[in-house]
């Protein structure tokens, strides 16, 4: 019985390592590719394969599933990230470097028990928060220098 237990107990971690890597390869794709919205598509596509292909190396089909499930999640959350950089004036090399370094660190990061899980579902709720959190932007001062 402790045997069954200790394999189940495997099982969830190297699912939430799958998880935890797809994100985070989603995350440096999203660095480089997020400029776009057809980048967009394809860094959260190439997190997701990243994901699986990692998923299979990992174990077999549900580490796969849960790669890809965290490589769109994660592609989602650091879309959101870096299309707000640039949006309030980061340069794309900068963003991109900054950005790929922290997805290296998501994707090790995941090799700690639950973390990968943590990543995959806190990435876009991050994202999400950041999204809530940006101001508005006002005319200000531009709608005088018409005149």
């Amino acid at each position: 019985m402790a045997a069954r237990t200790l394999s189940g107990v495997w099982e969830a971690y190297r699912i939430g390592v799958a998880a935890g890597i797809g994100a985070g390869a989603a995350v440096v794709a999203a660095g480089w590719l997020a400029r776009t919205r057809s980048g967009m598509a394809v860094a959260i596509l190439l997190g997701a394969a990243i994901g699986v292909v990692f998923g299979f190396l990992i174990d077999d089909w549900t580490e796969a599933v849960a790669g890809a499930a965290g490589g769109i999640l994660g592609g989602l959350g650091a879309v959101q990230i870096v299309r707000g950089a640039l949006r309030r004036g980061g340069t794309t090399s900068g963003t991109g470097i900054l950005v790929a370094l922290a997805g290296v660190g998501v994707a090790a990061l995941a090799l700690i028990p639950v973390v990968g899980y943590v990543e995959a579902v806190g990435l876009p709720a991050f994202a999400a928060r950041l999204r809530k959190r940006a101001p508005e932007r006002y005319a200000g001062l531009r709608t005088l220098a018409r005149d």
